[in-house]
């Protein structure tokens, strides 16, 4: 009455194999969480790598220009707030509501309740995506497929006037909704808990 044992297949066998290196690899990932100045050390070594790539290949613009791009895209995320107060005011104002009874937007009185910025790019996240996609435009720098050619100076100067533009968007609406994304010049408390 015993059950015949059911047979493993190739398949099975690298799935099993695959779901191991996964754990690893996560395992990896988790342990270099508390690690914030080493993870962000080795991306920007990567990056400088990559550009020196670019530079001393004399090619490859277009994988730089998109890597900018992703880039800044990640960096607003990051600088932005999860629950966006703009957006959050245009929904109330759609549902007939006066737009301020959310209780996930950010306090805009001084008298209002304490809310932490949360982000709706945690610093982890930005730093795996950006890690994850400056490897990935490294190897592209390798496939002359990738190679287009391009007149380089109008692409930095393109991604320069988007960077500003952007950034300048970005710098008013943290003015209109009164939040600084950074911890630095903010009051820390320390003290015994008994």
């Amino acid at each position: 009455m015993d059950a015949p044992e059911p047979e493993t297949t190739a398949f099975d066998a690298m799935s099993a194999q695959t779901n191991r290196v996964m754990r690893k690899y996560q395992a990896y990932l988790d342990a270099s969480t508390p690690y914030v100045p080493h993870r962000w050390a080795f991306t920007i070594l990567l990056l400088i790598a990559f550009f020196l790539r670019i530079v001393f290949a004399q090619g490859w613009y277009i994988v730089a220009y998109c890597l900018g791009i992703y880039l800044l895209n990640l960096f607003l995320a990051f600088l932005q707030p999860k629950f966006d107060p703009s957006l959050t005011q245009d929904e109330g104002l759609e549902d007939g509501g006066s737009g301020d009874g959310d209780r996930s937007a950010l306090p805009t009185k001084q008298d209002e309740e304490f809310r932490p910025f949360i982000r709706r790019l945690p610093e982890f996240k930005f730093w795996y995506s950006a890690t994850r996609m400056i490897m990935g435009c490294f190897v592209a720098s390798w496939f002359e497929i990738f190679n287009l050619p391009v007149f380089w100076p109008v692409l930095v100067v393109y991604w320069f006037i988007l960077f500003s533009l952007t950034m300048r968007r970005q710098i008013q609406h943290m003015i209109k909704y009164r939040y600084v994304p950074f911890s630095i010049g903010k009051a820390r408390y320390s003290g015994r808990h008994s």
